[in-house]
């Protein structure tokens, strides 16, 4: 319930300027009297509040270590195709562009002449096998024969996985797939330039649930723990409703020198408005007491980078330095320094600022 007070403790003084014939109103010192003008304030009580978060921190959204993904060609060429935009939607194995380069036509002769020496390390190590048991040849012949076989083996299996990690065609055509389904998050390069593996040309990013990175104050250090519930508003909305919920997975064992807070982790589902690198705030869930209070959010204001409320005393209104846990429908939630009933200021809460400054 909203009531309007008017306060008789702030004054706004007129000035009225000096001549050589005073105003008929002017006191006979020649001061001329403060003309007093009234300040109506709209007050709200404060209501009782249950389940109380444990506070509200900045966080940033990431993504899950696996959910991004760069793709590389395993050979330096030129694009002869790209077949995908930033942004787009792709499949599992989709193609991303068609890349043609010189070392995979390196390869494939090396592939061939690997064949062609296998099967003639084969039939030397048949021949002299063949005329080690006649007695022709020393037996250390045939077993040379066999370890060139070996060898021979060896060379074609290391040519096939190359040939194999290339994926190229007979004129040395690549084409580069996306690893996992999700959105193409980069595309780095266009049809005719050039493509090298130090630089990755596409970013892959999955669907599915994302993270926060929190900084956690020293008062709550010691009070997040693993598990714990949290929540985060869609961007542009203020109903309740409208809230993604996730939970804590960790908290660092030690406070940061720089910052003096304490880096933790949560993860939650994915939401429309809620995007990598974007900056929100966090709701923690729950509390060591569970109970507060809550006002309307117009009360709260900063004095001295604390949060502060005007509260009714008497006829006048004094600063209280307030401890607000979070926000929730155009309402502030406090868990310390005032009580069910008190009545704050809702309105003028500049010239209150101003008045108390003085």
């Amino acid at each position: 319930m909203r009531a309007r007070l008017l306060v008789p403790g702030l004054l706004l003084l007129s000035l009225v300027a000096c001549s050589d014939s005073p105003p008929s109103d002017a006191t006979p010192g020649g001061e001329a009297e403060p003309a007093a003008q009234a300040l109506a304030i709209e007050t709200a009580p404060a209501e009782a509040a249950s389940e109380v978060p444990l506070g509200s921190v900045p966080g940033r959204i990431t993504l899950p270590p696996e959910a991004r993904v760069a793709v590389t060609p395993p050979f330096a060429g030129v694009a002869v195709r790209v077949y995908v935009i930033e942004g787009q939607t792709v499949a599992r194995g989709a193609p991303l562009a068609l890349v043609r380069a010189a070392e995979p036509i390196a390869i494939g002769g090396d592939l061939a002449r690997a064949r062609s020496e296998l099967t003639l390390a084969e039939a030397q190590a048949a021949r002299m096998g063949q005329l080690a048991e006649e007695g022709i040849v020393a037996r250390a012949r045939a077993q040379e024969a066999e370890a060139r076989l070996q060898q021979a083996h060896a060379t074609l299996a290391e040519t096939q996985r190359l040939a194999a990690m290339a994926g190229t065609g007979p004129d040395g055509t690549m084409t580069l797939r996306a690893p996992i389904a999700g959105r193409v998050a980069h595309v780095g390069i266009e049809t005719g330039s050039g493509v090298d593996g130090m630089a990755a040309p596409f970013v892959i990013e999955a669907a599915g649930p994302l993270r926060i990175e929190l900084q956690l104050p020293e008062r709550l250090a010691q009070q997040v723990r693993p598990g714990m519930g949290v929540s985060v508003r869609l961007p542009g909305s203020s109903d309740d409703s409208a809230m993604v919920g996730g939970q804590v997975l960790t908290v660092a064992p030690s406070i940061d020198p720089q910052t003096r807070s304490v880096m933790a982790v949560a993860t939650f589902g994915a939401a429309p408005g809620l995007v990598p690198g974007a900056n929100v705030m966090v709701t923690i869930e729950g509390s060591g007491s569970g109970e507060g209070v809550s006002v309307p959010a117009a009360a709260v204001t900063r004095i001295d980078g604390e949060d502060h409320v005007f509260v009714r005393e008497g006829t006048d209104f004094a600063p209280r330095r307030v401890t607000v846990v979070a926000n929730s429908g155009g309402r502030a939630v406090i868990a310390d320094g005032l009580t069910a009933g008190e009545v704050v200021a809702i309105s003028s809460i500049t010239e209150l600022k101003n008045a108390a400054a003085e």
